[in-house]
C-alpha cells in the first residue's frame, strides 16, 4: 500500500487549521454538555493535500448527506479562510458510543466513481469541526506497491471512519479521526459500485483541563529540534549584524573621520583649491529627486505598511507632508497615488485570483456580499483616515531640513563603472538582509502555504528587527560610496536598494515552489505567485522606506559636520 502521512503527519495537518479555526464557532457558547446531548458537528471542505488554497465544499463529492443540509452562517474571517460549514451526516452525541453504525447506503454511478477516483489520486483530505475542534483525514488511498506503471495503480475509498473523543466531566477536550484501511471500496474501474458508509464513536475520559485543550496544537513548533534550528537562524543573523556593524564602525566611520579632517584642512588652505569627494557635491546632494510624487507616495506606502498595526493615519500624513516638503504642486494627486500604490495592485491581483477560484468553483472564491463588506470597510475606515492624514500633512508647516544650500543647476555626474549602477547596487544591498532571514522564511512559508503552524513569534520578531537593522546599515554604506563617487542622485537609489530584499524574497518563492513543495495546478500556482507578489511588493515598499530614512539621517549628519558655502 502507498504510505500515507503518519499519525504525526495528520496531527501536523490539524495544527495548521486549529489556529485558523478560531472563528469557526459551534452552536454551544459554553461548551458544556449533558449525557446524550447533541454536540455541534460541521463538515467544512475538501481539497488536494498539497494545494492548500484549492478547496471545495464538502458535498461537492458524493458523500452521504443529511436529510436537511443546513448551512451555518459564517463570520467574515471564516469566509476569508474559505470555510463553508454545513451540517455533517454523523451524530456524535455527548458520551454516546457507536460501533460500525451505518450512515447511509448508496449506489455510486460511474460518474461518482470517476470523481472519487480523481480526488483520491490527488490525495484529497476532508475537514470538519466538532465543538470548535478541527478534524482532518484523507478520503482514500492509492495502492502503488510493486507497480511501476501508473496505469496499474489501484484506488480505494475509505468507507469507515472512527472518531476517538476525549472528555473531561461535561466538556469535550480532544477528537481524532481514523480511517479503517481494511474497510474500503475499489474505485479503479469505471463501473457502478454499491457502498455503505459507516462510523464508530469511542469516548474516553481525560484529566486535561478544558483551558489547555488547544495546547497540543502548538507543541510541534516547540519541539527541541525545531527550537535548535530557529536559534541557529537567530545566531546566524546576529553574527551577520555584528559583522556589518563592525564594518561600518571600523571602515566607514574611519573614512568619514579622515574626510572631516581633510575638509577642515582644505578650508584653512587656499580658497582656489578644488573640492573633491562627497563635499564636492554639497550643492546637489539635497536636490529633489525626479518623479517626486511617485517617490513620496512610495515612501508613504512603505511607512503605512511599517506602522499598519499602529495608525493607518501615518500613511497619508507622511506622504503628503513629505511631498509638500519637496515643494510638490499637486498634493491631492499625490494623496490618491499614495492610497492606490499598494492597494491598487493588491485589488487587481485579488480580482484575477478570485475569478480563477470562481472558475474552479472553489471555496476560496469570496462571495459578492463579502467583497462589498470589505470594500465598505476600506471606504469607511481607510479612506477617511487617508483624507484626514493628507489634510494634516498639507497644513503642516514643516519644511525640508537641508544643511546645505542647493545650487541652481545640477553638477554633471562623472562616468562610473558598471558595478556602481543601480541594478548591481540593488543586488548587493538585498543579498545581505535576505541572508539574515532566509532560514526563517522556510518555516513561514510552510505555515502560510502548507499544513504547519508557526507559533514562535518571539523569534519572528527578533528576525524582523534584525532585517530592519541590516537593511538600514547596508543602505547607508552604499549611499556613502555613491556620494564619494560624486553621484548626487541618491534619493531613489537608497529607496531601491533598501527595498531590493523584497525581490530576493520573491526569488525564494520560485525556489520554494519548485524544490520544497508539491503544489501544482493553475489555481494553486496563481494563488501562490499572485499573493506572494503582493507580499513581496509590500516588503519592497516598507524596506525601501527604511533604507531611505536611514540614508537621509546619515546624509544630513555628514553635511552638517562640514562647512558648506
Amino acid at each position: 500500500m502507498t504510505k500515507k502521512p503518519s499519525g504525526g503527519g495528520l496531527l501536523a495537518i490539524s495544527l495548521a487549521v486549529a489556529f485558523f479555526a478560531i472563528g469557526a464557532r459551534s452552536g454551544a457558547s459554553d461548551h458544556r454538555y449533558k449525557d446524550g446531548e447533541a454536540v455541534p458537528l460541521y463538515a467544512n471542505k475538501v481539497g488536494p493535500f498539497h494545494n492548500p488554497s484549492e478547496t471545495y465544499r464538502f458535498f461537492d463529492l458524493p458523500f452521504c448527506s443529511p436529510e436537511n443540509v443546513k448551512d451555518k452562517p459564517e463570520a467574515l474571517g471564516e469566509v476569508l479562510n474559505g470555510d463553508r460549514l454545513v451540517s455533517a451526516p454523523y451524530k456524535l452525541n455527548f458520551k454516546e458510543e457507536h460501533d460500525s453504525k451505518a450512515v447511509c447506503k448508496r449506489k455510486l454511478s460511474k460518474e461518482d466513481v470517476a470523481r472519487f477516483r480523481a480526488a483520491v489520486k490527488k490525495d484529497y483530505y476532508f475537514q470538519m469541526y466538532y465543538d470548535d475542534l478541527p478534524i482532518w483525514g484523507f478520503i482514500g488511498k492509492v495502492d502503488k506497491e510493486g507497480k511501476t506503471d501508473p496505469s496499474e495503480y489501484k484506488y480505494f475509498l475509505f468507507k469507515h471512519i472512527q472518531f476517538d473523543i476525549l472528555y473531561n466531566k461535561d466538556r469535550v477536550i480532544e477528537i481524532s479521526a481514523k480511517m479503517d484501511p481494511h474497510s474500503v471500496v475499489d474505485l479503479t474501474e469505471d463501473k457502478d459500485v454499491d457502498v455503505e458508509f459507516m462510523y464508530t464513536v469511542k469516548w474516553k475520559e481525560t484529566d486535561t483541563p478544558f483551558e489547555k485543550r488547544m495546547d497540543k496544537y502548538s507543541h510541534s513548533s516547540s519541539l527541541p529540534h525545531h527550537l535548535e534550528i530557529h536559534w541557529f537562524s537567530i545566531i546566524n543573523s546576529c553574527v551577520t549584524v555584528l559583522l556589518l556593524t563592525g564594518f561600518l564602525a571600523t571602515i566607514l566611520m574611519r573614512v568619514l573621520k579622515n574626510d572631516f579632517v581633510k575638509y577642515a584642512q582644505d578650508e584653512e588652505a587656499a580658497d582656489d583649491q578644488e573640492e573633491t569627494g562627497w563635499k564636492y557635491i554639497h550643492g546637489d546632494v539635497f536636490r529633489y529627486p525626479k518623479h517626486k510624487s511617485l517617490f513620496a507616495a512610495a515612501l508613504g506606502s512603505g511607512t503605512q505598511l511599517f506602522t499598519l498595526t499602529v495608525f493607518i493615519f501615518m500613511l497619508a500624513l507622511v506622504a503628503t507632508s513629505f511631498y509638500c516638503q519637496l515643494e510638490g504642486p499637486n498634493w491631492v494627486r499625490n494623496l490618491l497615488l499614495t492610497g492606490c500604490l499598494f492597494c491598487g495592485p493588491l485589488f487587481l491581483t485579488f480580482c484575477f485570483l478570485n475569478t480563477v477560484a470562481i472558475g474552479y468553483n472553489s471555496t476560496a472564491a469570496l462571495p459578492f456580499g463579502t467583497i462589498v463588506v470589505i470594500f465598505l470597510i476600506w471606504t469607511l475606515v481607510t479612506a477617511p483616515l487617508l483624507v484626514l492624514g493628507g489634510i494634516a500633512g498639507k497644513n503642516s508647516k514643516a519644511e525640508f531640513q537641508a544643511p546645505c544650500r542647493t545650487t541652481k543647476y545640477p553638477r554633471e555626474i562623472p562616468p562610473l563603472p558598471w558595478y556602481r549602477s543601480t541594478v548591481p547596487q540593488m543586488a548587493m544591498a538585498g543579498f545581505l538582509p535576505f541572508s539574515a532571514i532566509y532560514i526563517e522564511l522556510y518555516y513561514i512559508f510552510a505555515s502560510v502555504w502548507g499544513h504547519r503552524i508557526y507559533t514562535i513569534y518571539s523569534i519572528l520578531f527578533i528576525v524582523f528587527i534584525i532585517l530592519l537593522i541590516v537593511t538600514a546599515f547596508i543602505t547607508v554604506a552604499l549611499t556613502y560610496f555613491q556620494l564619494a563617487a560624486e553621484d548626487h542622485e541618491w534619493w531613489w537609489r537608497s529607496f531601491l536598494c533598501g527595498g531590493s530584499t523584497g525581490l530576493f524574497i520573491y526569488g525564494y518563492c520560485l525556489y520554494y515552489y519548485y524544490a520544497r513543495s508539491d503544489m501544482s495546478g493553475f489555481m494553486q500556482t496563481s494563488f501562490f505567485f499572485g499573493y506572494m507578489a503582493c507580499i513581496c511588493y509590500g516588503f519592497f515598499l516598507m524596506l525601501g522606506m527604511v533604507g531611505f530614512r536611514a540614508s537621509l539621517l546619515f546624509v544630513r549628519h555628514i553635511y552638517k559636520s562640514i562647512k558648506c558655502e
